[in-house]
């Protein structure tokens, strides 16, 4: 092919990324006061613009509803977005055009992406995001996996890591060990030899989901009643926990850190009964027990470009190439996002079911 026939069909190719995204019409969830979901959010459609030098245009494959996103439109959370705002904070995308410059340079049509940055607003069919907010992921990894990979497996990776010198062998416990982070947890946990004892609500179906999350790789299930009374660390079954993960608060929480062993860790990173952690004074003398917080949100931003994220995300991907799956979920269609966000609200089933916008 002669330099000239070169030129023309690279042109050829940049005019057809630039009339892509000229004539790319997106469908996005925007929110204008803060309220419950179903009331507040509104579908609209929107002209994307072309990706100007260092952007790149994303074709949403799926994104997730979090509590932490429901919160958010409540105008309950932590974080409070300019208005108009647009709901969601993950997802993951496909490639569709990229601007001019160096900085985009790294991503070609086709790849696979999530946003590498928080707040962004992932609720839309299409989005431009700057190179810089997006990370590629392989693309043998599944929508499920890829679009829920920001907050529930980087939360259980980073609780599990970086409060407690964990080896094979020893013992974490948690509450709320069907929720989706919970799934995580357990899997994560199975991964490197750590025994996991989980806790959960009573309910009739509870053998069932027992069961599956034996299946998923927890050690032992406990219902908050049988946390009171068990004998499982006493009589040795199990080491005595070196972490306690806390998304519940409240009795069930005070329960757990009785467990705890000497200078043992409680992690809260939620507080789903809204009741507070109450802490004895004798674990805090007698047991030099520790009680911290954690926010993956905070995290992020803190280590937004330190080797530590990276390392975490490539032995993520790794982890769910040998396996590591997604937490229960369901597709559900984007124009449907009364009936997700309401359903997302008021969970019903055994088991935590993550709900994931497809477009």
């Amino acid at each position: 092919m002669s330099l000239i026939a070169q030129r023309f069909t690279v042109v050829k190719a940049v005019s057809r990324q630039h009339f892509c995204a000229m004539s790319t019409v997106a469908r996005v969830l925007r929110y204008g006061e803060f309220g419950e979901p179903a009331k507040v959010l509104r579908l609209q459609e929107e002209a994307v613009p072309e990706p100007k030098d260092g952007e790149v245009l994303v074709r949403t494959l799926g994104a997730p509803i979090n509590p932490a996103d429901i919160n958010t439109i409540q105008g309950k959370y932590p974080v409070k977005p300019a208005f108009p705002a647009v709901g969601g904070n993950e997802c993951v995308g496909e490639v569709v055009a990229i601007g001019g410059g160096a900085s985009g340079a790294h991503f070609k049509v086709g790849d696979r992406v999530v946003p590498f940055a928080t707040g962004l607003g992932t609720w839309r069919s299409h989005a431009i995001y700057g190179a810089g907010q997006l990370m590629k992921v392989p693309a043998s990894i599944g929508v499920a996996e890829a679009a829920t990979i920001t907050v529930n497996p980087c939360t259980g990776y980073r609780m599990l890591k970086d409060f407690v010198s964990l080896q094979p062998g020893d013992t974490v416990i948690q509450n709320g060990a069907n929720s989706a982070c919970g799934q995580v947890i357990i899997q994560l946990c199975r991964a490197w030899g750590i025994e996991c004892v989980g806790i959960v609500r009573d309910r009739p179906e509870f053998g069932q989901l027992k069961a599956y999350l034996k299946e998923l790789g927890a050690s032992e299930i406990l219902t908050e009643e049988e946390l009171r009374t068990t004998k499982l660390f006493k009589d040795g079954i199990f080491r005595k926990p070196k972490l306690a993960l806390n998304c519940v608060g409240g009795k069930n929480a005070l329960e757990m850190s009785r467990h705890l062993d000497q200078a043992g860790v409680m992690v809260t990173y939620g507080g789903m009964s809204r009741e507070p952690v109450t802490v004895p004074t004798a674990s805090l003398i007698f047991k030099d027990l520790r009680f911290v917080g954690f926010w993956m949100t905070r995290w992020t931003k803190e280590n937004a470009s330190s080797p530590q994220r990276a390392e975490m995300f490539n032995e993520l991907f790794g982890l769910i190439d040998r396996g590591l799956k997604a937490p229960a979920h369901e597709f559900i269609p984007f124009e449907n996002y009364v009936a997700a966000v309401t359903n997302a609200e008021s969970i019903q089933g055994f088991v935590g079911k993550k709900y994931i916008f497809s477009f």
